[in-house]
């Protein structure tokens, strides 16, 4: 929590108001609305509020707001207490006075709007100025035109539970440099924006930075870094080495945005130093580090692991391709139009990414030599990474039932980000885990995850693979051109309630490792590849 300031959450209990009640968050008034000269009562209004109700209710609400009188504002709305809240601190904790609403042409019941404002504090201001909108309901009980609460109203990048407020930041600001040296700004780079939060929250004090005043949204999360809106006086910022590659995320920003719902990774593979990270998506959560969802084929490569390491198999023994594969009542299929192969070799099935070579083995997997394959040799699902920012660790539940074999092509219950998968690539390529990292360990002293890697023959064997992969398999589309060491495996994992799979893909070039997902894109190849290849092409 930032120095003298009170958040107020968004969000309360159900409580008795003057002059009227709240119930299931509508507002009744004290006395019911009747005929003054017959006594009788009026009918109730239903359905969606007119024109007029729409623009006398606006009206109203934002003359309460730019006014001031947050008690008065709330009683416009739906959930009049939650109002009345967030719309107090607005005045009080963010100290924003002056207020100015713009209404813009209402759309049906949904009336956009501009506000113009000025945060004063400790004899430091500065104009507030954004756009949101707004949408009028009725009330079920009440029947009155209503504002339809929601804390984004008030400022578009408000959630529930979050505060605006206005004081001396939590954290200094940081300078955060490349491992170069290069300034990485928000601006240059959009994508890093909440990471460079996440930073600073964590490591301002650690920069030697001092601190600024700002507008912030103070989070429900209290584990979340507060997120700058407005800045009235700059604090010094202290500088930050991160281990960022700024020609590899510029490539890395570039390649996200040409796919809704896509994330990247790129790590170093001799060292575990993260190159790149970027995020292309709506709501700004960063998949790339923090993205829980099954890696389909991808996982194949530790499924490959665990049958060479227990003896079950080798890249070039045998690993049959039947049409389709039966495990415990259930049955697998391949790829629409893959030709059967029952003489196939495991590179081979890899290559071509056949699901039934991988759960025809299902039978000689223990329930949990997947799992141990995972934490022993690959460091993953054992909650112990520490990257420098939150991140996700990946899941390889020992699962009984089908899910023995699901889990074996990456379903089933695995879990995994692309910050899982690029690290499962650098250990494939170089036999050592490396726990990736975002800032250097010696910054605070931090202590890494380490496992036990691979065996030499197991990563020649599975190098072997990979570069097969890239070169003639469901790969070498996705990265040809590219030059030197090469290696890839592609994955498109089956998501219920979904018309297409989610697009997964991984890939090095040298010394560089890479993966990315792009939701609901696809075979590997089709969206996550061409963004792998733009970052190996750029940083390998």
């Amino acid at each position: 929590m930032r120095k003298g300031t009170k958040a107020a959450v968004v969000g309360g209990i159900v409580v008795v108001l003057a002059g009227g009640a709240v119930y299931g968050g509508y507002t009744f008034v004290s006395a019911l609305e009747g005929d003054t000269a017959t006594g009788a009562p009026v009918p109730a209004r239903t359905g969606p509020p007119s024109r007029d109700e729409v623009e006398e209710t606006t009206s109203k609400f934002f003359a309460a707001w730019e006014q001031g009188d947050a008690a008065k504002a709330g009683t416009y709305t739906n959930f009049p207490q939650d109002a009345q809240q967030l719309l107090s601190s607005y005045g009080h904790e963010a100290h924003i006075t002056g207020v100015k609403i713009s209404p813009g042409t209402a759309s049906g019941t949904t009336v956009p709007f501009s506000v113009r404002a000025t945060v004063s504090y400790d004899g430091k201001s500065a104009p507030l100025a954004y756009s949101s909108r707004l949408t009028v309901v009725r009330g079920e009980t009440s029947h009155r035109a209503l504002v339809d609460w929601q804390p984004a109203l008030v400022h578009p990048r408000l959630k529930k539970g979050d505060t605006l407020v206005t004081g001396d930041s939590a954290a200094p600001p940081i300078e955060a440099v490349d491992r170069h040296g290069t300034v990485l700004t928000k601006d240059e780079y959009p994508s890093l924006g909440p990471l460079l939060d996440e930073l600073r929250d964590k490591y301002g004090d650690k920069a030697g930075g001092t601190p600024s005043v700002e507008l912030s949204i103070h989070h429900a999360d209290t584990e979340a870094a507060e997120t700058p809106l407005l800045t009235l006086a700059k604090g010094r910022p202290g500088k930050l080495r991160t281990t960022l590659s700024a020609g590899a995320q510029a490539a890395a920003e570039k390649a996200v945005t040409k796919f809704a719902e896509s994330s990247v990774v790129a790590v170093e593979a001799s060292t575990g130093e993260v190159l790149a990270v970027a995020n292309h998506r709506d709501d700004a959560f960063n998949a790339a580090f923090l993205g829980r969802l099954a890696p389909g084929s991808t996982m194949k490569i530790i499924s490959a692991a665990t049958l060479i390491d227990n003896g079950i198999t080798t890249a070039s023994g045998p690993a049959p391709c039947p049409d389709k594969a039966v495990w415990q009542s259930q049955t697998f299929h391949n790829l629409k139009g893959m030709t059967p192969d029952e003489h196939a070799t495991l590179s081979e099935s890899f290559a071509r990414s056949c699901n039934t070579a991988f759960v025809k083995y299902a039978d000689e997997v223990k329930v949990d030599s997947l799992t141990k394959e995972a934490q022993d040799r690959f460091g993953l699902g054992r909650d112990n990474w520490k990257t420098g920012i939150p991140s996700f660790d990946g899941s390889v539940p020992a699962s009984g039932g089908p899910d023995t074999a699901a889990n074996l092509i990456g379903q089933g219950q695995v879990q995994m980000s692309p910050l899982n998968m690029a690290s499962v690539t650098a250990t494939a390529m170089t036999g050592g885990f490396r726990q990736p990292v975002l800032v250097p360990a010696g910054l605070d002293d931090r202590t890494l995850a380490t496992a036990k890697g691979l065996p030499a023959g197991t990563v020649a064997q599975l190098r072997q693979m990979m570069h097969r992969t890239a070169t003639t398999g469901t790969a070498a589309a996705a990265m040809s051109g590219l030059s030197g060491s090469i290696g890839a495996k592609t994955g498109s994992a089956e998501v219920d309630g979904q018309a297409k799979s989610n697009s997964w893909f991984t890939g090095y070039r040298n010394d560089v490792a890479a993966a990315a997902m792009t939701q609901e894109g696809g075979h590997g190849g089709d969206a996550a590849g061409p963004i792998v290849a733009a970052v190996l092409r750029a940083a390998g």
